[in-house]
């Protein structure tokens, strides 16, 4: 069996320049067969590499620049209604990054292993990464795994080859721009995709100043889902403050011995079921009907580790520093909390 004829090839493309059309050309003379070129919106005066490639490959185009995670997916869904029977897709970028003898690699893995989510991965470590890039990706990594327990070396390549079986439900995640590569990864943990790794040879051309990835902007949308986590807690804070106040100020003249630890615990029972139904229907977006109650268990077991680890601490330290110690071991159990709630509290249950 010629693996090369058990994948199709799909190049998202904005404003590309004559690489594009030496991509397709090294493509087809190295036996890749079926291709799919995406037009992304790019300008008229760009037209041109396109038209020089038509003839040999499948072009669609977007009329407006829409992202690339849209334009991957306009190209997943032509490949659905052509290629099925296929063994799955070959995401290349066109700026002459990727080459033929790593996709080819990545081609032969992907069929070799047609459960997988292949990744040609890139070696960071190397001199001639930029510095943006070097350490862009490794600081990427690093968070990356924090968030969701993926240890993958390169979160960002768009070298992938990716299953027919998962093209499907690629199609109906989030995301339309350079998040929609990171969620992938993620969708793939949750639908029990195993991620191999092929290593690629490191090509940066003019520094990479041809990458349309935005390093700010893009790293925002990637890292959503714990920036919501945070803006969670922070409303939850906000309504424990005011929740606690309004009480006290309610009951401080008729049970004035009982008023703080009253308003404490209304507050709290209030602000947690606040950020409890905040967390589960915007920043997990589960549907878990026991998660309540492991949510529960867990600020229970939250509760009491702050109090001891404080606790112990403060008499080691001679009883000296207490508001700090409490920021600090709150602050560690505040991050470990994000992965307890997405791992156990929230957990998406696994689809067949």
């Amino acid at each position: 069996m010629n693996y090369k004829d058990e994948v199709v090839i799909l190049i998202p493309s904005l404003n590309p320049d004559e690489r594009l059309t030496k991509l397709v050309k090294d493509l087809l003379v190295n036996g890749f067969k079926d291709i799919i070129v995406v037009n992304d919106g790019s300008s008229e005066e760009y037209n041109k590499y396109f038209k020089t490639i038509e003839q040999n490959v499948i072009v669609l185009r977007h009329m407006v620049n829409l992202g690339k995670g849209r334009a991957l997916k306009t190209g997943f869904n032509e490949y659905l209604g052509r290629f099925k029977e296929k063994c799955g897709i070959i995401t290349v970028d066109s700026d002459g990054q990727h080459k033929i003898e790593d996709i080819t690699k990545v081609a032969k893995a992907l069929v070799e292993n047609k459960e997988s989510l292949i990744l040609g991965s890139r070696n960071f470590n190397l001199k001639n990464v930029p510095f943006r890039s070097k350490y862009g990706n490794k600081i990427t990594r690093c968070i990356f795994k924090f968030l969701t327990g993926l240890n993958v070396s390169d979160t960002q390549t768009g070298l992938r080859g990716i299953p027919t079986r998962y093209i499907s439900i690629l199609m109906n995640i989030p995301g339309e721009r350079f998040e929609f590569e990171m969620n992938m990864l993620m969708e793939a943990k949750e639908n029990n995709i195993d991620i191999t790794e092929e290593r690629i040879e490191t090509v940066y051309i003019q520094e990479n100043k041809s990458s349309h990835f935005n390093p700010l902007k893009d790293s925002l949308k990637i890292y959503v889902i714990f920036l919501k986590y945070i803006f969670s807690s922070i409303i939850s804070f906000i309504v424990d403050i005011v929740i606690y106040k309004i009480i006290f100020n309610g009951i401080i003249n008729y049970i004035a011995d009982y008023a703080i630890i009253i308003s404490t615990v209304v507050a709290r029972i209030i602000s947690s079921l606040v950020n409890y139904s905040v967390n589960k229907n915007t920043v997990f977006k589960s549907s878990g009907n026991k998660s309540i109650i492991k949510y529960y268990i867990l600020c229970f077991i939250q509760m009491i580790i702050s109090a001891v680890s404080v606790t112990v601490i403060y008499n080691l330290l001679n009883q000296r520093y207490e508001v700090l110690i409490k920021l600090i071991v709150d602050s560690i159990i505040f991050l470990i909390n994000f992965k307890v709630q997405k791992e156990w509290v929230f957990r998406k249950e696994k689809k067949e």
